[in-house]
């Protein structure tokens, strides 16, 4: 094999050197994620230019690019904390988070990559305990759950809103309380539970006697009041009304008029 003439050499080296630098330069991001620029032989993190978004970029090679999630993260953390009373109650709850893009810069140049661990799980630890602290645990088991949850929500987003990270939501997934309290509170519950029963039967039951009372008394003041109003005037107009209709019928009858009670017509033979 011949050797290749020195005048090639140079540009075999050149076009080493060039590959390694575009290879260095080259930086691509992956959906959902963003980049914070640091220019080593300038100011450091870029905080006044937007990150870079996702696709091809060519950066210098001396300086760095930075990777982070910008998509919507979740965090499960369980926490020890203690309610009103002082019993230790154990909470369960994702944390649903994204850093805010628009200053990715400083949230790399004051909290780093570990942001989360420094700033997000420090505050709804802090959160979880300061609204933990108001309830009482059958507060915790049953009734309180949503207020508890929205409470913890807001007093994290509270703490975290000035440190470039965007809370979305925060869920309480379970909430564990000592063995023996816990029982005591079911026994407790069901108690209150049948109480309510049996009072809503009671309430019933005295509905429908009052219904029965007042349909009665009804009844009662209905007959009163016809027998108030008739007399033997009516009786006979009545009687009369009746008869008319009778006579009408096809059946064949004998019709004596003016003998019977009260001087009404009799009717003889009804086939």
């Amino acid at each position: 094999m011949e050797k290749l003439p020195k005048v090639a050499l140079p540009f075999i080296i050149a076009a080493v050197v060039l590959l390694v630098l575009l290879t260095k330069s080259a930086v691509t991001i992956e959906s959902g994620e963003a980049g914070v620029l640091f220019r080593t032989f300038g100011e450091g993190v870029v905080v006044d230019e937007p990150a870079l978004g996702e696709g091809f970029h060519i950066v210098a090679p001396w300086n760095k690019v930075f990777i982070y999630e910008v998509r919507q993260q979740e965090i499960l953390e369980k926490m020890n904390v203690l309610s009103s009373n002082g019993l230790d109650i154990k909470l369960e709850a994702s944390i649903w988070f994204q850093p805010d893009f628009k200053n990715l810069g400083k949230l790399h140049q004051e909290k780093s990559e570990m942001y989360k661990e420094r700033v997000l799980l420090p505050a709804i630890r802090s959160a979880a305990r300061s609204v933990v602290g108001r309830y009482t645990p059958e507060q915790l088991y049953s009734s309180k759950r949503d207020a508890i949850q929205q409470e913890i929500f807001e007093e994290t987003k509270n703490i975290v809103e000035d440190q470039y990270i965007q809370l979305n939501e925060v869920l309480v997934r379970d909430v564990t309380l000592p063995a023996t309290i816990k029982d005591a509170i079911e026994r407790k519950l069901k108690q209150e539970q049948e109480s309510l029963e049996y009072e809503f039967r009671l309430i019933t039951a005295d509905k429908e006697a009052q219904k029965q009372i007042i349909e009665a008394q009804g009844k009662a003041d209905a007959n009163r009041i016809l027998s108030a109003s008739l007399n033997d005037q009516i009786l006979r107009d009545k009687g009369i009304e009746a008869t008319i209709k009778l006579s009408e019928s096809p059946n064949s009858k004998v019709i004596v008029i003016g003998s019977g009670d009260g001087g009404l017509p009799l009717i003889l033979g009804n086939n």
